[in-house]
């Protein structure tokens, strides 16, 4: 798209699209940049048809996923202090056996195949089957038997970690 094509679309859908994210927003200052992010894609497309409709398309889905990045984000904020509130609030003993536990499903979680443990990881974020399923480049139907088989692969795996982890306990003992 030309200079003077973006001038007509920005001149004539620029006000309406600003109020529109306002109001779902709150937030004029927001508004303005979704706005712009808008017209710098529009920038980027060889021809639009349906200007108006793509444009408030695009500028929802720009609010929808950053809605998403924050949930996200406030999510993953919310388990760091959660984590270190029990790590704070934990008697030595305890904090040192979760630690171990940690330890143990991480060990876990390293050892499953790559695609399984980056399944696991996406969904954990957040992400829905569609995105995880572009992510790794696999088809969406694919993404559930691939995530159940992964589920049931981590915890096969953590409970032989933790049987050879008892194993080694109790054979020192039987030693001593």
């Amino acid at each position: 798209m030309d200079n003077g094509e973006l001038e007509r679309l920005f001149n004539l859908y620029h006000q309406p699209l600003v109020r529109y994210l306002t109001r779902r927003l709150g937030d004029r200052d927001w508004a303005e940049e979704v706005a712009q992010e808008t017209f710098l894609r529009a920038l980027r497309q060889e021809r639009l048809t349906s200007e108006r409709s793509w444009l408030f398309a695009v500028a929802t889905n720009l609010v929808r996923d950053e809605a998403r990045k924050d949930e996200r984000r406030r999510r993953h904020l919310e388990l760091l202090a959660a984590e270190e509130r029990d790590r704070l609030e934990a008697p030595e003993p305890q904090t040192a056996e979760r630690a171990h536990e940690r330890a143990l499903a991480r060990q876990a979680v390293d050892g499953l195949a790559e695609r399984d443990r980056l399944a696991l990881l996406m969904r954990e974020e957040g992400l829905n089957y569609e995105e995880i399923a572009q992510a790794l480049g696999m088809s969406v139907g694919s993404i559930g038997t691939t995530l159940a088989r992964a589920r049931r692969r981590l915890a096969e795996r953590y409970e032989a970690l933790q049987a050879a982890e008892s194993g080694r306990i109790g054979g020192s003992h039987a030693a001593s």
